[in-house]
């Protein structure tokens, strides 16, 4: 077994793996992590979605322990504005379609319209976005009791057998600087210096690497964080990277941190995805601040003209904010673990960050490590490793066709940008996938067939909220009584109403757990 794990990078990425791996082993596995004062992370993936409760699950760590630290808000939904038209705003809520008859809310809603909004006709979480309201009572209690079952120490992504209702959004800097301090508590190894050289064997594997200052630093095992340089996988292992990019055009961000009074704006729990010319803005609400960035292609804006469009977007707010310019690298690894090396997030690979997976690609490939882990037998951790590759890029292949399902399906063609996303190359499978679901809306058996995070209900969110796929009602839901159906829609509605008139606002929860005073939350309160 791999007695000793070196980790080269720090950053949301580096901090997680070595966290999980001191939860998972304690001492029986060292583990020393290694990163430079003078490499700051990239810092902006702040947003998640609902299995990383399962992180945290892990480690043991209460929302109250590191939600405050970290400004953290609960996200319920992506919230879509401009993407079909100017004007036009849609959710993808983390909320699975009820089911009438044997077939989803949403497939009878393509059938009988009750109202133009799909999202609030069949799911209560819309109603709850457009309210900003909490999903938790100030008691703590969730607006829907399904969930506070409570779940055994330790789950992993494989126990997501419910669809809980929220993610969060956070500071990604703080809540690495909070795993930091949860991690060297518990036996990591913290060392502060440059990496200057990787050194291998003759059998090509990782030997050890060189810092500036503390010398070579030896381990069984080297976990590659270092970001889109991919220093160890890609650069001294020499392991092919497959680009995205003739599938994903987006390839740049320009980000600001805009400090704003979240009691006048109010704390909507949602992260929003605004359209624009070449590519999509998304705003974060976290407790004190407003995290925004433009992604977009540089085939079609300079990074002058893209921070122009994200400065005038902000407003006068922005006048002060520094901006933070990232060139991305979208595609994979071939193989995620190579020898005795595992890239893990941003080092291994990435996809557009429309619906957040950035921290999930991470949770992914950490948990998955810890299922196969090396025993020190090379015929079985060959077949370890063979296991790994397999399942880590089933993930990501799974995440870019469901991205490219986003810009494909847009009813948006304003401009040259939004025209050549209907004529890219799309992903084999995924053309006979969309004539099937022209017929009848996606199911778990039409989608893309292996393990990537989304389930059919998010494919369904998206086609009806984007509006660019012909879709057609089911024939035989004309053969059948609807009356279940119509009640269903009525008890949707209400149902909402009663929620969001009793729940508090997301300010209003987050105030009363950070002790604000009561003007403050009641101020909150009012938006």
């Amino acid at each position: 077994m791999a007695n000793s794990v070196v980790i080269v990078g720090g950053g949301t990425s580096g901090w997680m793996t070595a966290s999980y791996l001191k939860a998972a082993f304690g001492d029986r596995v060292a583990v020393t992590l290694v990163e430079s004062k003078n490499v700051p992370s990239i810092g902006v993936g702040e947003a998640t979605f609902s299995t990383i409760r399962h992180f945290f699950n892990y480690l043991g760590v209460e929302e109250h322990e590191w939600m405050p630290e970290c400004q953290a808000t609960y996200k319920l939904a992506v919230r879509f504005e401009d993407w079909r038209e100017p004007g036009h705003t849609f959710y993808h809520p983390f909320e699975r379609n009820r089911v009438v008859d044997g077939f989803p809310l949403t497939d009878w809603w393509v059938q009988k319209q009750p109202t133009a909004r799909f999202d609030t006709d069949s799911f209560l979480i819309a109603s709850m976005c457009d309210a900003k309201s909490s999903p938790r009572y100030l008691d703590n209690s969730l607006f829907d009791s399904t969930f506070e079952r409570g779940e055994e120490h330790r789950t992993t992504l494989s126990e997501q057998h419910t669809q809980f209702p929220y993610a969060y959004h956070f500071d990604a800097a703080m809540l690495a600087k909070f795993l930091t301090r949860f991690g060297v508590k518990r036996g990591v190894r913290h060392v502060l210096d440059d990496v200057v050289d990787v050194v291998l064997d003759d059998r090509g594997a990782i030997d050890h690497v060189r810092t500036r200052e503390q010398g070579d630093l030896h381990g069984d095992l080297f976990i590659d964080c270092t970001g889109f340089r991919s220093l160890l996988v890609n650069k001294a292992l020499d392991e092919p990277f497959i680009s995205f990019q003739n599938h994903l055009p987006n390839d740049s961000a320009v980000a600001l941190r805009v400090p704003l009074d979240m009691a006048e704006q109010g704390l909507r729990p949602a992260t929003t995805a605004t359209a624009k010319e070449a590519g999509w803005i998304w705003s974060i609400p976290l407790f004190e601040r407003l995290g925004t960035g433009y992604v977009y292609a540089s085939e079609y804006a300079t990074p002058d003209e893209a921070e122009r469009t994200l400065r005038e977007f902000v407003g006068p707010m922005a006048e002060n904010a520094t901006a933070n310019h990232i060139r991305m690298r979208i595609g994979r690894s071939a193989r995620s673990w190579v020898k005795n090396c595992v890239a893990i997030g941003l080092s291994n690979g990435f996809v557009e960050p429309l619906e957040s997976t950035g921290i999930f690609i991470i949770q992914n490939g950490i948990e998955q490590l810890v299922k196969n882990f090396p025993v020190g037998d090379e015929a079985i951790d060959e077949n370890l490793r063979d296991t790994y590759n397999r399942q880590a890029a089933h993930v990501m292949d799974g995440l870019r066709e469901f991205m490219v399902v986003h810009w494909y399906a847009s009813g948006r063609s304003d401009n040259q940008y939004w025209k050549d996303t209907k004529t890219r190359e799309i992903p084999d499978g995924l053309a006979e996938r969309l004539e099937q679901w022209k017929v009848k809306l996606p199911d778990q058996n039409t989608i893309y067939p292996h393990y990537h995070g989304f389930e059919s209900y998010s494919y369904r969110a998206i086609i009806l909220g984007l509006g660019g796929l012909p879709v057609q009602p089911l024939p035989v839901l004309g053969k059948l009584d609807g009356t279940a159906a119509d009640r269903e829609f009525q008890l949707v509605s209400e149902q909402a109403a009663a929620i969001v008139d009793k729940l508090p606002s997301q300010y209003e929860y987050f105030a009363h757990l950070h002790g604000l005073p009561n003007e403050r939350r009641e101020a909150g309160s009012r938006r």
